[in-house]
């Protein structure tokens, strides 16, 4: 390992790779099977749902992240609470959540290119699950892999900057559909929660923490963020309470330009329904393609915060040294970077029926890992009350209960029993990480001490 990590980021910086990495492409491609599994009301209902549990948990971050600004976020919180078992389960599931996004979008890219470039599926590779796998698909998804992996690798300040210009293409598509839904648009033609009940609701609330996963980027970047840690608090609940406006005003435009019927059977949902709204398979086209900017903005901010939690696993010799080291020119976690961008790069070789797959087993990832933050909240608040906390909740036990309750509630709905329940390819990619982890730990030689990890954060302390 070499340096430390700079601390170049602003408080517009923050907010943009946290908002950019909310409000990547999913809406564009899943937009059409929410309102299709549950109606236009029903996906509303599960979107308030999950953006309440999120809105909660990331309050609980707000006080975490301003009391322990280091990189690594979660995994420093429950180092400290949980010891190095609780930690290295947490940030593991974290990373897993994180890494699932950018596999997502090592997918979506060519998914996106194949509407709006007219022959674009070509080579016919194999078939997973009944659908094709085309050679032009896995091509550009790892070419994509390598361009991102390479921007993050240069710096976290080109990347940061890379992320606002793509947010903001991204805010004004939405707008833009939310005008054609509100001057050409109908009353929903789908009945209420689709004739399917609550089961439809959590069927898309399953799929939220996935859609909302990004404010927790901005613990990950803590470490190079060059704002005060009260702000730093404050910037978390922002921007989940802006991403989930964003989704609520996309899927009550889709909902009222087209039904879910019709949105379902397009590839690009949210494109078909632009389309629809003004007419024009140009428009369509140019949703598209402001698609692409939400799919550059969550691949390039999870691979930030993928390739941060896993150096902060391998600085607290929980994962190989080659992963704690730092570029001697970009300062960045190079070797992290680089693991991040090749497991992306896989994900194409297994089609875009691998899209659902991923989002709802990383969001199971997602959810434990922020089950656990809560736990390490409480745990905190009891065993060391004199921390300073610059962003310090009022009522913070009883916003931590909500936390908890919202948590394992929605850690039940993947669960075996639920009719929101995983399957069993998704239970694979599940042991498969969990295998993976087993692996990368047995080689950094296991648990350290206790004595080791409270070594640990005091250094952490010391280079703040």
């Amino acid at each position: 390992m070499t340096g430390e990590l700079s601390r170049v980021l602003s408080k517009r910086d923050i907010f943009v790779l946290a908002f950019g990495a909310m409000i990547g492409w999913g809406w564009i491609v899943q937009t059409g099977y929410f309102i299709d599994q549950s109606g236009v009301s029903g996906a509303i209902a599960a979107f308030i749902l999950g953006g309440f549990m999120v809105s909660v948990v990331s309050l609980i971050y707000g006080e975490l992240a301003s009391a322990m600004p280091f990189v690594g976020g979660e995994h420093s919180y429950s180092l400290k609470a949980l010891g190095p078992i609780g930690s290295f389960a947490c940030t593991w599931a974290l990373i897993f959540g994180y890494v699932s996004v950018v596999a997502f979008e090592a997918i979506a890219l060519p998914s996106a290119l194949a509407y709006i470039v007219p022959g674009f599926n070509v080579f016919e590779l194999w078939t997973v699950a009944g659908n094709p796998v085309y050679g032009s698909w896995v091509a550009t998804g790892v070419i994509g892999s390598v361009v991102i992996t390479y921007l993050n690798y240069r710096g976290v300040r080109p990347a940061a900057q890379f992320q606002a210009i793509l947010a903001l293409v991204i805010t004004l598509a939405g707008a833009t559909l939310l005008a054609g839904a509100l001057f050409n648009g109908t009353s929903p033609a789908d009945p209420p929660f689709a004739g399917a009940g609550i089961g439809g609701v959590f069927t898309v609330a399953i799929m939220t923490p996935f859609m909302f996963v990004g404010f927790d980027v901005i613990p990950q970047a803590a470490g190079e963020a060059d704002i005060s840690p009260k702000l730093l608090g404050g910037l978390i609940g922002i921007s989940v309470v802006c991403a989930a406006a964003f989704y609520i005003m996309v899927i009550w435009a889709a909902g009222h330009v087209a039904s879910g019927a019709v949105l379902v059977d397009s590839a690009l949902p949210a494109a078909k329904a632009m389309e629809i709204a003004f007419d024009s398979q140009t428009i369509g086209r140019i949703m598209a393609l402001a698609g692409l900017a939400g799919i550059l903005t969550s691949w390039n901010g999870f691979v930030l915060g993928a390739s941060r939690a896993i150096y902060a696993l391998a600085n607290s010799e929980m994962l190989p040294d080659s992963l704690a080291t730092l570029h001697p020119e970009h300062n960045t976690p190079s070797n992290a970077i680089v693991l991040v961008g090749a497991l992306a790069a896989l994900a194409p070789l297994f089609g875009k029926q691998m899209l659902i797959w991923i989002v709802n087993a990383g969001g199971l990832g997602l959810v434990t890992a922020w089950f656990l933050v809560v736990i390490s909240f409480f745990v905190l608040r009891y065993r060391d009350p004199a921390m300073e906390r610059p962003f310090k909740l009022p009522g913070g036990y009883a916003i931590g209960a909500l936390a908890l309750v919202l948590t394992v509630f929605f850690i039940g709905l993947y669960m075996p029993g639920s009719p929101s329940a995983l399957v069993t390819y998704e239970w694979a990619i599940i042991l498969a990480w969990c295998v993976l982890g087993a692996v990368l730990l047995g080689l950094a030689g296991g648990f350290p001490s206790k004595s080791e990890a409270r070594s640990h954060l005091r250094q952490q302390r010391l280079n703040d």
